[in-house]
């Protein structure tokens, strides 16, 4: 049964930095993708960053430069490291999982098949 759990979410001033955790079970990264993605009060839904083990990473022009993406296949668990976090950033951060790339990472609007429920990050001065 594939879940995924987050965690690491919480309340971080502007320019600082959160990483976010994604737990994994039932799947492992040789046959799905992982995509984070976020989603603002009265904001769509955006697909933030991504990993798969053959395409690579993908991130989203708004976090380009200030987050990465990892993954430990022992731990089996995805990281979204987040630095120089703005205002802009406040959301409910979910981490989701799709045997198809482009479904993973948010780049079409079929979403992925798995999600996580979901960690709040709040950025306020």
């Amino acid at each position: 049964q594939v879940q995924l759990v987050e965690s690491g979410g919480g309340y971080v001033q502007p320019g600082g930095s959160l990483r976010l955790s994604c737990a994994l079970s039932g799947f492992t990264l040789d046959d799905y993708a992982v995509g984070w993605f976020r989603q603002a009060p009265g904001k769509e839904r955006e697909g933030v960053s991504c990993i798969t083990a053959n395409v690579g990473t993908y991130f989203a022009d708004s976090v380009k430069g200030r987050v990465t993406i990892s993954s430990d296949n022992a731990k089996r668990t995805v990281y979204l490291q987040m630095n120089n976090l703005e205002p802009e950033d406040t959301a409910v951060y979910y981490c989701a999982a799709d045997r198809e790339y482009l479904e993973a990472c948010g780049l079409i609007s079929r979403p992925p098949a798995y999600w996580g429920q979901g960690t709040q990050v709040t950025v306020s001065s």
